[in-house]
Parts: structure tokens; C-alpha cells; sequence
């Protein structure tokens, strides 16, 4: 090949590789989150996201076990842009979802007190002592759960749209999740079967069928943490047991209902989640 021709070749390909350099990184950013992070405790690896500055705010998506950060920005709204700008927003895939990148155990006789270990880890990880915390649909057992363990360390909780048990129809969520994330689960990892995934389900969903799942009655109405409560009304978000916590609560409030629709109330919910999350802020923060 003509030795100017290969310069001008070369010469075009190293630029092309340097222009096509910003887009890869920003995929990769975005693919691995802002931070781009992943703590490890032992065989649980964990994959979270970090954005904006201030006291810190956990949010947890909802999407059921397939909770990841992604369901953080595609929710109801997008939590980390409503609230970086005032918090330290913290979002993390839930250990084993389809849809994120975090990995571990599955932990068949305590799936709930798993993922509250990872999301205890992480905060201790990150050196955050206090924190409040958001979460939708699964994120309601979660952050009572966060409470009934971590009670001095949650300053303020707003679950969104929380799931809770139907008795109307009580194998609702274990039936969805066997299908809607177990099988792929299995796919992904052969060392899991689904007679697994069905005991770890029926310990998560149906040997305490009740209530919110990860807590009693007699717990939410001794809790002392404020509570902004937004109830939803769709199979797995039953209206009647959001009520129940909010009226159980001690330091309880609810928002509007309903509050998605239509669309135009979205953001002044937004505004209510934000004034309750100011008044309990704590001073020195």
C-alpha cells in the first residue's frame, strides 16, 4: 500500500477511535451507573449508583425481585433527577434481579432480611450512618423492614405505592414471581433449580401472609420514624393496607390519592414527598 495512503488511513482511524471514545465511555457510564460501583461483602456483589450531594436518600425501585436502578428513573417519576439536587441519591440492583447486575445467595429461609443486609451493607459501605429512604411497590416491605432493624439510622420514610398482602388473592405475588423472575433467574445461574426459587418464595410470600410482610400491626403502631405514605390501588398495591400503615402509624402521612392519575397530580405529589423530606431533615445535615 502506498506509505501515504496507510498515514492518511491510520491517521483517519485513530480519530475515528478517539471521537467514537467519548460515546463508549458515556455507554459505559450509564450501563454501570453514575458511579459506576459495586460493593462486595463476601459472595454478595452489589451494583449501585451515586448522584448529586446533601443528607443521603436510598431509593429503592419498584419491579418486584426485578427491582434495579433503571426502575428508579422510569417510575411514577424519576426519583434521582426529582431529588439530586438536594440529596445524595443512593440506587441499587437488588441482589439477584434479571434486570440488574447484582449477585449473591439466594438465601432461602431470610429473602427479606438478604436484601436488607445488602442494603445495610452498602450504607455502611459508603460510611453513611443516617439516612432516609424512598421506595416503590417491593420497596414498602423493605423500608419497614429497614425500620424494624435500623431504627435510629432511617430519619424519614416515604414508600410509594407499597406492595402488601390481598386476601382476595393471596398467592398473587408468589405466582408472579415464579414466573416473572425465576425462570430467568434459573437461565442465568445453574446452580439455582426452581424448586429453590418455590421454597425461597413461599418463606418471602406465604408462610407469614399478612399485612406488609417484613412487620406486624404492633410494630407500625409503636414505629416512631415519620412515615409519608402513597398509596396506589392495582392487585399488588392494595389501597386497604397502605391505609392500615397510615393509620397505624403514630408519625404517619398520606398523600393525595390517587396521586398518578391523572398525570398533572404527579408532581404535586413530587412537591408533598419533598416538604415532608425538608421537615425531617435533620438540622446539622
Amino acid at each position: 500500500m502506498d506509505p501515504i495512503r496507510r498515514k492518511i488511513l491510520k491517521t483517519g482511524a485513530a480519530a475515528t477511535a478517539m471521537a467514537a471514545a467519548p460515546r463508549v465511555l458515556a455507554q459505559q457510564a450509564v450501563q454501570g451507573g453514575a458511579a459506576g460501583s459495586f460493593y462486595e461483602k463476601g459472595p454478595v456483589r452489589i451494583h449501585y449508583e451515586e448522584a448529586g450531594s446533601g443528607f443521603p436518600l436510598l431509593l429503592i425501585a419498584g419491579g418486584g425481585l426485578n427491582s434495579s436502578i433503571a426502575g428508579v428513573r422510569t417510575g411514577p417519576f424519576n426519583a434521582i433527577d426529582e431529588f439530586k439536587g438536594e440529596y445524595r441519591c443512593i440506587a441499587a440492583d437488588l441482589r439477584n434481579a434479571n434486570t440488574g447486575q447484582s449477585t449473591g445467595p439466594l438465601e432461602i429461609d431470610r429473602p427479606w432480611d438478604s436484601h436488607t443486609d445488602d442494603h445495610l451493607g452498602l450504607m455502611d459501605h459508603l460510611g453513611i450512618d443516617k439516612f432516609m429512604v424512598m421506595g416503590f411497590c417491593i420497596g414498602g416491605p423493605f423500608i419497614w423492614n429497614l425500620l424494624k432493624r435500623a431504627p435510629d439510622r432511617v430519619v424519614a420514610a416515604v414508600p410509594a405505592q407499597p406492595v402488601g398482602f390481598r386476601p382476595e388473592m393471596p398467592t398473587l405475588l408468589y405466582d408472579g414471581s415464579m414466573t416473572g423472575w425465576g425462570p430467568e433467574l434459573v437461565k442465568r445461574r445453574p446452580e439455582i433449580t426452581m424448586d429453590m426459587i418455590g421454597r425461597y418464595l413461599t418463606r418471602m410470600y406465604r408462610t407469614n401472609p399478612d399485612f406488609v410482610f417484613t412487620v406486624t400491626r404492633d410494630f407500625v403502631r409503636a414505629c416512631q420514624t415519620p412515615v409519608l405514605i402513597l398509596p396506589d390501588d392495582v392487585p399488588a398495591h392494595p389501597y386497604a393496607v397502605a391505609m392500615e400503615c397510615a393509620m397505624l402509624a403514630p408519625k404517619a402521612e398520606v398523600s393525595i390519592y390517587p396521586w398518578k392519575e391523572p398525570k398533572e397530580r404527579i408532581p404535586l405529589a413530587v412537591r408533598q414527598i419533598r416538604s415532608f423530606l425538608r421537615a425531617h431533615r435533620p438540622a446539622s445535615a
